[in-house]
């Protein structure tokens, strides 16, 4: 035996494996240590310990089990009461109550401060609405015998009664600032949130009653949380430590996940009060306080679905303030767990796995109670976190694709956290897969047949006549529809140039601007919601040009180019319905929306839509005084169409009790029916080229902004990102360039940016995201050239503002054709 295999054999091992009965992750558990936190899921166990516990709970066990379920819980209880002893007396002598949070979290964990506390069980409720547990509040004073602690939890809770106001608090709260003894306070905010009965008694209102047990109404005072806690963010440490600890035992009577649900059991409509009050606790902005946050945003993820639906309506009541500071604080939570200002002030990633995936599946459920509400709650761009997009969002996006990754989180599963820079960044790494591996199908086609590789073959070159831009994109597409995800080349025949990217961007906008016309007779503009919706006349004719709309909508995504395409916001959520197109089923229906809402339809018609509302809640006799019948009547282009709206529609009135039936129909054949054919063949279209299991992490305002950019100009935020060349920001000429662009109105704004982007919106992803260039030439008789391609300005250096102004506004005039590279 050599040296290495008999120093093995001399020091047996000892350490154990634990292996999870939530997530089945196997842990090595050193010796001495009794318990352990699953670092996937963040669960407590001692396997053997936790399913006797659980067995107790469900009243599942027999009566020679319990005899010997009995002798080993005494047996443990008897080794560790000194111990425990002698810690009740170090934690009441130490600095502070929060030395014993840090004892708690310090010993829970599998490394070797986790002897200190070897043995540790999950105190009940009492009836009293006090938790089992020592004078420390973390010390766990064991119960007489297993059977009772069963019959005790469960027992109904009784709620004492609290009758605290607002005004009682703001003036406890002003004493004890005036006098500076803040005992009183502390007492009354530790005896709050003590228990989850005591959280219920103070902020609910009516403890005692169970009306408020709806998903529409909580039962909670959110005015009086409010007060509670902007008072608790003024006060000092002590009273804040005070709170944190009472909060800790709550979390302590965590009764475990069910294992067959793996969700938490038993959970009843106070628990899910008094989680929501939790989660807004503003003193969870502090890093020090993230490892008792963790802990509380395990125990909401792992709710049943039925807590989870509660909370959801439950927190649409929370004002959009609290509401929004509670989804920056989740973020934050997320942000510095990736990345920690102090490595130290954390676990290690290693020992709290569960700590993200918990918090996204809390942020799930707000995320989801805001979209509950027209319009949303907050806006989806609240929930970003630009954070991710310093993570490597390609290989998260093809764990999430891939069925065999076991690591079992991406964040693409939680979508509305990515930015839209990211989501653009996920759709063009797979644009780009899609087009190497097209082109590398070409190549090796082109090779077997031992021929030469002719190099335009890796493009989708596209050669149109300026006067014919309609007629030859039709027959060029359809003569390349199978190599839409290749690079996109335009030539425009007869003209000398080069597409390095300005050509392609001339293609879109004349093109698009041709097909939005009125007198092409496919789209009908509406003044007064400054939106192009599809024309009802002529329905069948066009699908050819509607299909190509789609393909150009398709291709500006790929191709990282804004459109000028002004369509309203449900054209872009029927797009997504389906966000994938069904390949297995050619006849399936998409492009419809089930039971749109007169929201949807107010950036379509606004007119109608009002209408409709007023039909809605008109207080007198609607069939005597409206005479209306169930057809729906629409004018285009000063032509009526009226069409029924059910089979004999025409003679059937409606009145009080069905005009909310008449009003849906209504809206189903505006916004689905009557345009079905023409926005099959768009949809289409579009998924012929952006067919990419990417477009489920977007949201229908996160296309628009894909396809035409973002519509908000900033002059100062373009200005901050210019770069210069022969130019220096102090120059005279550039001072009276930036003063003509922020002189200008929001059109002439737009048409200049148009001259130099080739585009009157930003990118997707903002400024950030966007170079732009000005050079200098000393030819001051020249007009200004753009290369749209580059988003760059060739400025000549002109002896005065006036003149700098008019040979600007020249070259914006004549930019069709001019000066595009």
């Amino acid at each position: 035996m050599d040296g290495k295999s008999a120093t093995a054999a001399a020091v047996p091992s000892t350490v154990t494996t634990k292996t999870c009965s939530n997530c089945k992750l196997s842990v090595a558990q050193p010796p001495g240590t009794r318990r352990t936190i699953c670092p996937g899921c963040g669960s407590f166990y001692d396997a053997a310990v936790a399913n006797d516990v659980r067995k107790f709970q469900n009243g599942r066990l027999r009566h020679t089990e319990s005899d010997q379920l009995r002798d080993r819980y005494a047996k443990l209880h008897r080794d560790k009461m000194d111990k425990e002893s002698m810690k009740q007396q170090k934690s009441e002598t130490s600095s502070g109550p929060l030395q014993s949070i840090a004892n708690f979290f310090n010993n829970i964990g599998s490394s070797k401060k986790s002897q200190k506390l070897e043995f540790v069980t999950l105190p009940d409720i009492d009836q009293n609405g006090g938790s089992l547990t020592g004078s420390a509040g973390i010390s766990p004073r064991p119960p007489s015998t297993p059977r009772e602690a069963a019959k005790k939890s469960r027992g109904k809770e009784r709620v004492p009664e609290r009758n605290w106001t607002c005004s009682e608090l703001k003036h406890l709260y002003k004493t004890a600032k005036d006098t500076e003894n803040w005992t009183e306070l502390s007492s009354m905010y530790s005896l709050m949130f003590h228990s989850f009965a005591e959280v219920n008694a103070t902020f609910k209102k009516a403890p005692q009653s169970q009306e408020c047990d709806t998903t529409e109404e909580s039962g909670i005072q959110l005015d009086l949380v409010e007060t509670v806690y902007e008072i608790l963010k003024k006060a000092p440490s002590d009273v804040q430590k005070a709170v944190l600890k009472s909060i800790i035992n709550c979390l302590l009577s965590d009764k475990g996940l069910s294992e067959t649900t793996k969700a938490r059991v038993n959970v009843g409509k106070d628990e899910l009060r008094a989680y929501l009050i939790f989660s807004l606790n503003p003193l969870f902005q502090n890093v020090t306080t993230f490892v008792i946050f963790a802990h509380l945003l395990r125990q909401i993820s792992s709710l049943s679905d039925q807590g989870h639906h509660f909370l959801v309506h439950w927190y649409k009541s929370v004002s959009v303030e609290q509401f929004r500071s509670l989804v920056q604080k989740l973020n934050k939570f997320i942000s510095l767990r990736l990345f920690p200002e102090n490595p130290t002030d954390l676990p290690p990633m290693s020992k709290c796995q569960w700590w993200i995936p918990s918090c996204c599946k809390v942020l799930a459920l707000l995320n989801a109670t805001s979209n509950l509400m027209e319009p949303p709650k907050i806006l989806h761009t609240d929930f970003y976190n630009e954070i991710l997009d310093n993570v490597d969002l390609l290989q998260e996006y093809k764990n999430w694709q891939n069925p065999e990754y076991q690591g079992g989180f991406s964040f693409c599963q939680y979508p509305f956290l990515i930015t839209i820079s990211g989501k653009r960044t996920i759709l063009q790494k797979d644009s780009e897969t899609q087009m190497i591996q097209q082109a590398e199908k070409t190549i090796k086609a082109v090779v077997q047949q031992r021929q030469k590789v002719d190099m335009d073959n890796l493009f989708l070159n596209l050669n149109v006549r300026r006067k014919h831009i309609v007629s030859d994109s039709l027959v060029e597409i359809a003569k390349h529809k199978f190599d839409l995800k290749k690079k996109l080349k335009v030539t425009f025949v007869g003209e000398p140039g080069l597409d390095l990217g300005g050509l392609t961007k001339e293609w879109f906008l004349i093109l698009l601007r041709d097909l939005f016309r009125p007198e092409y007779g496919m789209f009908v503009y509406t003044k007064s919601a400054d939106t192009y919706w599809f024309s009802l006349h002529n329905r069948d004719a066009k699908l050819k040009e509607f299909n190509l709309i789609g393909v150009l909508m398709g291709l500006a995504v790929y191709n990282g180019i804004n459109l000028d395409i002004r369509l309203p916001f449900i054209a872009y959520k029927k797009l997504l319905s389906p966000a994938v197109v069904p390949c297995n089923n050619p006849n399936a229906t998409v492009g419809v929306i089930p039971k749109p809402s007169i929201y949807d339809l107010e950036s379509v018609m606004p007119d109608v839509a009002h209408s409709l509302k007023e039909l809605l809640e008109y207080d007198g006799d609607v069939e005597e005084d409206l005479c209306l019948t169930f057809q729906a009547s629409i004018g285009q282009n000063q032509r009526m169409i009226t069409e029924e709206l059910v089979k004999g529609g025409a003679e059937m009135a409606v009145t009080n009790e069905n005009r909310q039936g008449y009003i849906d129909l209504y809206l189903d054949w505006i916004l689905n029916k009557s345009i079905y054919l023409v926005f099959r063949a768009f949809y289409h279209g579009f998924h012929s080229v952006c067919a990419s299991n990417a477009l489920l992490t977007l949201k229908p305002v996160e296309v628009e902004v894909l396809v035409c950019g973002c519509p908000n100009i900033e002059i100062d935020k373009l200005e901050r990102v210019c770069r210069y060349d022969g130019y220096n920001q102090r120059d005279q000429n550039i001072k009276d360039f930036w003063e003509i662009l922020y002189r200008l109105n929001e059109k002439g704004q737009k048409s200049l940016l148009r001259f130099i982007t080739g585009s009157d919106r930003f990118p997707a992803g903002g400024f950030k995201d966007m170079t732009f260039k000005i050079s200098r030439v000393n030819n001051p008789q020249m007009l200004p050239v753009a290369h749209t391609c580059f988003n760059h300005l060739v400025l000549p250096a002109y002896n005065n503002k006036k003149v700098m102004q008019q040979k600007l506004l020249m070259a914006i005039s004549n930019t069709e054709g001019f000066g595009l590279e």
